[in-house]
């Protein structure tokens, strides 16, 4: 007989197995792991003019001079790790909506789904951070690429999450996607001092990327410590797990009564058959 310990590990390591099994199959996002990162921050370097762009770091208070093409590219990779991971969460909620309700209905612990999905989104955010800092090092290396890859990381973890919370609630697959690149694209559009002149509107810090694009920012030109722009962004990624994570409770719901057993409804008794009546005999 197993242990408790045991038996909820086991449930845990089987439903992030499913979970990280279900990204592999995913050749589109592989595909834009393996080129689009590589792709984009190349021609982010090499497409835009290297001409010195002035702006000064909310998060320092520090002036800074990069090359249009360094700022570029690093907009470039918080981009791409939020497109993909964006995706990729998507597509998985949005295709086992249907299997996950059915194993919580079957007495699957939700808890053991919720800490998998969480687990494999780490996972996932993790290995695609390191490889856009890695194409990132390839053309400037930051001042701090490990603060620059948690950055990133923390990126891909808020939308991931917003991937998973589009995946419960919406009812179509291009709902989602055209979600997921309008948020992203608006996003990170606004907070680039090369296209938007509203750079250092108050309103860039209510954005979903903020905290992770100060902190790269940061990092890559400067040595400032920026642990408090992790935080805003980890914030940020809280706020939509608790939103993914109601979506998800309501969506693997339960039809059953408190008592987790079905209700018998009794028989409907059928009304006795009449008997026909009884006519005298005619004389």
């Amino acid at each position: 007989m197993k242990r408790p310990t045991s038996r909820h590990w086991t449930l845990f390591a089987t439903a992030a197995r499913y979970a990280l099994t279900e990204y592999l199959r995913n050749r589109f996002a592989m595909v834009l792991v393996a080129l689009f990162i590589p792709v984009w921050t190349a021609l982010a370097f090499l497409s835009v003019p290297s001409t010195k762009v002035r702006f000064q770091l909310r998060a320092t208070g520090e002036t800074l001079m990069p090359g249009g093409n360094q700022l570029t590219e690093i907009t470039g990779a918080l981009n791409a790790v939020t497109l993909i991971i964006g995706f990729m969460m998507f597509a998985a909620s949005f295709s086992s909506g249907h299997f996950d309700r059915r194993l919580a209905m079957a007495g699957y612990p939700r808890s053991h789904l919720i800490l998998a999905k969480i687990t494999s989104l780490a996972l996932a955010s993790g290995v695609v951070a390191l490889y856009a800092t890695a194409f990132t090092c390839l053309f400037r290396i930051p001042d701090q690429p490990l603060l620059f890859a948690t950055a990133l990381f923390c990126v891909g973890l808020t939308y991931g999450a917003l991937g998973v919370a589009f995946g419960s609630l919406l009812r179509r697959e291009v709902e989602g996607m055209f979600a997921i690149v309008m948020i992203s694209v608006i996003d990170l559009a606004l907070q680039n001092p090369l296209y938007s002149s509203g750079s250092d509107s108050p309103i860039v810090r209510y954005l979903p990327a903020y905290g992770s694009m100060q902190a790269s920012t940061g990092a890559a030109f400067s040595d400032a410590p920026l642990t408090r722009y992790l935080a805003i962004q980890l914030l940020w990624f809280a706020a939509a797990a608790l939103i993914g994570l109601l979506a998800f409770h309501r969506r693997t719901r339960t039809t059953l009564p408190p008592t987790g057993q079905p209700q018998l409804v009794p028989p409907q008794q059928s009304p006795p058959a009449q008997q026909p009546e009884r006519t005298k005999p005619s004389v």
